[in-house]
C-alpha cells in the first residue's frame, strides 16, 4: 500500500508547457489512494484545462479568489484550502511562481494558499535550462529550502525551447516515487517492529459451544491500522472478529483460544520493538473439551476450569529492550488495581478503561482512558473515538524513542 494512500493532496499547477503532465500526476495520486484538490493559476490554464483535471480529480479545480461566473460569487477561501491538506506540491514550479512563493508576492489564489500552507510543501521546477541556471533561480531554490519545502529536482532531457539539458519537470512516476521515499522516510515509526493483539478469545466446551467475551477487537484493529502508517512493520494477532485491516502492510495472525494467542505471541515476541496487548483474554477454559456436543441436562450442569496462560504475564516476564504496553478492564478500585498489573506483570504503561465511564467498554465507537506508566504517572484523557485513542496510544510509543 502506498504511504500516500488517504493522504489529502492539494496540488498548485502553475503556467508552463510541463502543466499537460499533471493530467498523469493527478491520476497517479488517486490510483495511489490519495485525495486530490488542484489550484491553477490562471496562465496554467492555456496548457491544460480545468475540465481535465477536474474530472480526474473529482473535485472542483480551483483558480481564482471567486467565481466570476456565480451569481452569488462564493469565495475559495485560501486558508481553508491551505488547511484542508496533508501535503502541498506546486507542479510545474515555474521561475516565476518559484520568485512569488519566495518573496510572497501574494496576486493569485495559489500563492495566497501557499503562504497559508501549515502542511509540508514540495515544488517540481520546469523551465528552460539557462532559466533553470540563473543565479535568481538558484536564490528562489535555496530560500526555499530555507523555509523548510522540498525540491523535486528537475530532470534533464529534450526542453520545448529544442534545447537538450536540465529543466524539464521530473516524470509524474518519479514525483510520486520521490514523494512516497521522502515521507517513507520521515515516518515515526519508521524501522519499528510492533506485536499487536486484538479481540477475544473463545474457549471450547464441546464443538458448538464456547465461553468467550463481547470483546469486538476494534480498538486492536486501530492501533495496528494507525502503527502501520505511520511507518511500522505491525503483526496482529487477532481473535475472531468481523474487522479486517486497513492496511495491507499488515502481518495478521488470525487465532481462536488464549493457547493459541500465546504461541503466536511468543512466535514474534523476541523480534519486536514493541507489544501492545488490547486483546481481551479469557481467563479461564473448560478443564475438558467434550468430543461431542453436549445433551442438554435435565436439571443443573456445571463445568470445571482451569486458568488459561497468562499472556501478559509472560511477555513481561521475558522482556528484553521492549516497550510493553497492557489494557485494563477495571469494574472497582480502577487505579490501584492497574498499578498492581504494571507491577506484577512488568509493564510500562497500561491503558485503563472503566465500564463506569459512559460511552467505553466493549462494542463501542469510542473510548475513555486513562494512562498510566511505570512510574505511576496519572494521565486521565477525555471520551474520544477509537482512532483517536489509538493515536494517543502511538504517541506514547513515538515519545519513548526519542
Amino acid at each position: 500500500m502506498s504511504v500516500l494512500n488517504g493522504k489529502k493532496i492539494l496540488l498548485g499547477v502553475s503556467g508552463g508547457i510541463a502543466a499537460y503532465k499533471t493530467a498523469s500526476l493527478v491520476r497517479l495520486f488517486i490510483k495511489a489512494g490519495a485525495h486530490v484538490q488542484v489550484i491553477m493559476t490562471p496562465a496554467s490554464k492555456d496548457f491544460v484545462t480545468p475540465l481535465t483535471l477536474s474530472t480526474l480529480s473529482k473535485n472542483p479545480v480551483h483558480s481564482s479568489f471567486f467565481n466570476q461566473d456565480d451569481e452569488d460569487a462564493v469565495w475559495n477561501n485560501h486558508v481553508d484550502l491551505a488547511l484542508w491538506a496533508d501535503l502541498m506540491l506546486i507542479a510545474p514550479a515555474t521561475a516565476n511562481t518559484l520568485s512569488k512563493m519566495t518573496t510572497g508576492n501574494c496576486d493569485n489564489l495559489l500563492i495566497a494558499t501557499y503562504l497559508s500552507a501549515k502542511c509540508p510543501v514540495y515544488f517540481a521546477p520546469a523551465m528552460d535550462l539557462d532559466m533553470y541556471k540563473h543565479p535568481s533561480t538558484i536564490s528562489s531554490f535555496n530560500a526555499l529550502k530555507q523555509f523548510g519545502n522540498v525540491m523535486i529536482p528537475a530532470e534533464s532531457g529534450e526542453l520545448a525551447s529544442g534545447l537538450s539539458g536540465e529543466g524539464r519537470m521530473a516524470e509524474p512516476e518519479n514525483i510520486i516515487a520521490f514523494l512516497e521515499a521522502d515521507l517513507e522516510a520521515k515516518l515515526p515509526l519508521k524501522g519499528k517492529k510492533i506485536l499487536i493483539t486484538a479481540g477475544p478469545t473463545y474457549e471450547a466446551i464441546d464443538p458448538v459451544r464456547f465461553i468467550g467475551n463481547h470483546s469486538s477487537g476494534k480498538m486492536g484493529f486501530d492501533i495496528a491500522n494507525a502503527a502501520a502508517d505511520l511507518g511500522a512493520s505491525v503483526i496482529l494477532v487477532s481473535g475472531p472478529t468481523h474487522y479486517n485491516v486497513k492496511n495491507t502492510a499488515i502481518e495478521v495472525v488470525n487465532v481462536v483460544s488464549a493457547e493459541e494467542m500465546y504461541d503466536a505471541c511468543h512466535l514474534y515476541y523476541n523480534d519486536v520493538d514493541v507489544a501492545i496487548a488490547a486483546a481481551a483474554v479469557a481467563d479461564y477454559k473448560p478443564k475438558t473439551v467434550a468430543v461431542q456436543k453436549i445433551k442438554k441436562a435435565p436439571d443443573e450442569f456445571s463445568i470445571a476450569l482451569e486458568k488459561t496462560k497468562d499472556i501478559l504475564l509472560s511477555l513481561g516476564n521475558s522482556k528484553k529492550n521492549q516497550f510493553l504496553i497492557g489494557f485494563a478492564l477495571e469494574t472497582e478500585n480502577e487505579i490501584e488495581n492497574a498499578k498492581l498489573k504494571i507491577q506484577k506483570k512488568n509493564l510500562d504503561l497500561i491503558v485503563l478503561n472503566s465500564l463506569q465511564d459512559k460511552g467505553a467498554g466493549f462494542k463501542k465507537e469510542t473510548n475513555k482512558v486513562t494512562f498510566i506508566d511505570k512510574d505511576f504517572k496519572i494521565e486521565p484523557m477525555e471520551l474520544k473515538s477509537k482512532e483517536s485513542v489509538a493515536a494517543d496510544i502511538l504517541n506514547k510509543v513515538i515519545s519513548h524513542f526519542l
